[in-house]
């Protein structure tokens, strides 16, 4: 039987792994955005790993839960998630960004297993979003629709217009994940345009709201399971504040690292510090 400790090891281990792949695939091409793939790794581990429906051999089995990388830019941290998964090959990393690859730069449905809409254009997954939940409802699907997004894009007006729309329609199986790193092209994201508070903004739209620590498993474990229990009928969102380039010393400690570009030895140094502290290697391990 599994204990919640030996849980969170192998989700320290997923975790681990996803950062991993990502600074490989970032190396094939000598950048790329991975200060968010290694910020984000432990929500993609406690989603990929934990809390969402899915058969990784039919990625468009129709009981999936559907996840929505409505920020297409995070793909190299998404495709590392469905390696963990085993949605998609290990082999295929070496061909990331490369012609004919099915692991494009920016995230297309058209190319990636598992990539239910073509991201990056901000703003437009959570409406997307609500009108799977609402479809899904009306079929009396019980699969949770996933949004997942970056805090830039809570300065488009469409994901406030399709905040309201969940709520009016009470869609208790939407879940939106929000990546608060603070970080966007043009500058930090509170400078570029405010936003808190930010829970309080969304409880006043009508939604459940938890903000938890995003590089803390045991918290966002916890959060992804209360979002998925609520008895409310109401739609939910969990806020997590991560680090961007978590886990790689001189990329945390980076003025910029919206978008990375290192010199080539750079890319193992950066493997290695993150090996140094693979949570399988510490004394502290998953719980830490």
């Amino acid at each position: 039987m599994t204990t919640p400790a030996t849980a969170l090891a192998e989700l320290a281990q997923r975790a681990h792994r996803i950062r991993r792949y990502a600074l490989r695939m970032g190396e094939v091409q000598g950048q790329g955005y991975i200060g968010q793939a290694l910020g984000y790794a432990d929500v993609l581990a406690v989603a990929y790993g934990h809390a969402l429906t899915l058969r990784p051999a039919e990625p468009e089995w129709e009981g999936r839960d559907r996840f929505l990388l409505s920020h297409g830019h995070y793909a190299i941290a998404f495709y590392a998630a469905l390696i963990e998964a085993g949605v998609i090959p290990e082999s295929e990393l070496e061909t990331y960004g490369t012609d004919d690859s099915r692991l494009p730069m920016s995230g297309m449905a058209a190319y990636t297993p598992g990539m239910e809409i073509s991201g990056g254009s901000l703003g437009q997954g959570l409406p997307i979003a609500v009108g799977m939940a609402l479809a899904l409802r009306h079929k009396k699907n019980p699969a949770f629709v996933y949004n997942s997004m970056s805090d830039g894009e809570l300065d488009e007006g469409s994901t406030w217009e399709a905040a309201m729309g969940a709520a009016h329609h009470r869609l208790a199986n939407l879940i939106c994940l929000v990546d608060i790193n603070n970080q966007q092209a043009d500058g930090p994201s509170g400078k570029v345009l405010g936003f808190e508070p930010l829970a309080d903004k969304w409880a006043a739209f009508g939604w459940h709201v938890q903000r938890v620590d995003g590089n803390h498993l045991p918290a966002v474990l916890k959060a992804f399971d209360a979002a998925r229990q609520l008895a409310d009928a109401k739609p939910r969102v969990i806020l997590f504040d991560t680090l961007m380039g978590k886990g790689v010393p001189f990329l945390e400690t980076r003025e910029k690292n919206h978008f990375i570009r290192v010199d080539p030895p750079e890319w193992q140094q950066a493997i290695a510090h993150l090996d140094q502290t693979n949570p399988s290697h510490t004394r502290e391990g998953a719980l830490a």
